[in-house]
């Protein structure tokens, strides 16, 4: 528990410091630029189809979430919290088919774990204009999806395949597109200028 609660004070420390002490071009990539619609994945419409709370117009909820030390706190213990909870699988091994966004019993794959945080962060209070599912690309060109998390100090990553939240520039991913923060069912693209493979090759996501 003390380990954890170090854990917690560090993150917060590095996640306001990267963002208080970066350069201009820093700033401006604090947060990701979206342009216009996009269609949304297909497993997120089916999902939809069975959770139409999930996926309904938030315009007045379209802000970012102040980032307190406690909300923060909130950020990595559900993270942590689902990441242990949930065993990852295919879809196709547990549904036997492909592309099945749900929220996770035991098992899940990259969207499920999503869905899941998404749903606990707003039972947490939340506003769901600030928790955005977001697809990518990883460097060997593989689909994949992680929680956006917006803040104002800047755009948060929730992931699976990650321990530490990062901010979304330590990434070492291609983002392609996520929802819509005015609207839950629809979805943006991203214009993500980074080059990527730099940012594996020198190692700054460690």
């Amino acid at each position: 528990m003390k380990y954890l609660k170090r854990s917690l004070l560090f993150g917060f420390i590095v996640a306001f410091s990267a963002v208080e002490h970066s350069d201009a071009r820093d700033v401006n990539t604090a947060f990701m630029a979206v342009t216009g619609k996009t269609r949304p994945p297909i497993g997120h419409v089916k999902f939809c189809r069975v959770n139409p709370q999930q996926c309904r117009s938030q315009v007045s909820q379209d802000r970012a979430m102040a980032l307190t030390q406690a909300r923060w706190d909130e950020l990595i213990q559900i993270n942590y919290q689902v990441n242990q909870a949930v065993l990852p699988v295919s879809d196709m091994d547990l549904y036997a088919q492909p592309e099945v966004w749900a929220f996770p019993d035991r098992y899940g794959d990259c969207e499920d774990y999503v869905l899941l945080k998404r749903y606990q962060l707003m039972q947490a209070g939340w506003p769901a204009g600030s928790l955005l599912i977001t697809v990518v690309r990883d460097i060997d060109g593989g689909g994949h999806a992680v929680l956006t998390v917006r803040t104002d100090r800047g755009d948060f990553i929730l992931d699976n395949q990650e321990a530490l939240i990062k901010h979304w520039t330590e990434t070492p991913y291609n983002y392609l597109k996520r929802q819509s923060s005015k609207h839950a069912g629809k979805w943006v693209s991203v214009a993500d200028q980074r080059d990527v493979h730099a940012l594996a090759v020198t190692g700054s996501t460690d």
